[in-house]
């Protein structure tokens, strides 16, 4: 019980230094989500929707043809498929964006998602996502690009810590990957109720961080219900940098088919 306290104060520690620290780049996400190793039971059709409306953001674009965040609805549909218990593929599609710029598709994306089978009922579990995406001009300067994301987490008793260290990549080279951390801490009232905290991080690249007011990180408080039927999640964000949007809102809604 002590080593487990000790793991969780040791964490809690990382994620508030890594927060408190920075003092940004804005980016849009169609998925705003930390990966916990729960995958689509075998042969069981999954589907869920994401959306994240900035209440707050930039009036900037981040690059030419791009966006604005400020005022923007991201989402997207994520259709899922168990293949066995430790594998699932993914596709998303559509990804949308609607801003006073109108309505537009943003892309769409494969996933493949490795995990430790029955991930909620380990105590220590892992596993790998990744993805590969096609982008419109207007989300992403990069045609193509993936994202590799490992998966570490713990379950200890009614609290659950989960570290999703996400490596990106336009498939420009190693010395431009980019880091883009997620973490978790969640209290689990019961098995329908959640209360968490989240942190989403943009680091610049993997070798060689942005300086402290160029970087991107975002506080989440959020909830989750857990239904016999479908399961929602929604959260709050608000920046911690000066180039972090500052308020952000998420929502979440899942179900199986069959």
């Amino acid at each position: 019980m002590q080593s487990s306290r000790h793991v969780l104060k040791t964490l809690l520690l990382a994620l508030t230094l890594s927060v408190a620290h920075v003092t940004a780049a804005h980016a849009q996400a169609d998925e705003i989500q930390v990966y916990d190793g729960g995958l689509a039971d075998p042969g069981v059709f999954n589907l869920t929707w994401h959306n994240n409306y900035t209440i707050s953001g930039s009036d900037t674009a981040d690059f030419a043809g791009a966006y604005p965040s400020n005022h923007a609805l991201n989402g997207v549909t994520e259709w899922a498929y168990g293949v066995n218990n430790w594998w699932e593929v993914g596709l998303y599609l559509p990804l949308y964006t609607v801003s006073d710029g109108g309505a537009r598709m943003s892309g769409a994306k494969l996933r493949t998602l490795f995990a430790t089978p029955n991930a909620a009922d380990r105590k220590f579990f892992y596993g790998l996502g990744i993805e590969l995406s096609s982008n419109a001009k207007s989300w992403n300067e990069d045609r193509v690009t993936s994202e590799f994301r490992p998966i570490v987490g713990w379950h200890l008793g009614k609290v659950d810590v989960i570290f999703n260290p996400i490596v990106t990549t336009a498939y420009d080279g190693l010395d431009k990957l980019g880091f883009a951390p997620s973490t978790r801490i969640a209290y689990n009232q019961s098995k329908e109720w959640a209360f968490a905290l989240e942190e989403y991080a943009n680091f610049g690249l993997l070798n060689d961080f942005d300086k402290s007011s160029e970087q991107s990180h975002q506080l989440f408080g959020v909830v989750d219900y857990a239904g016999k039927s479908f399961e929602v999640q929604a959260g709050l964000g608000f920046g911690l940098t000066d180039g972090s949007d500052n308020t952000v809102f998420k929502l979440i809604i899942a179900h199986d088919f069959n």
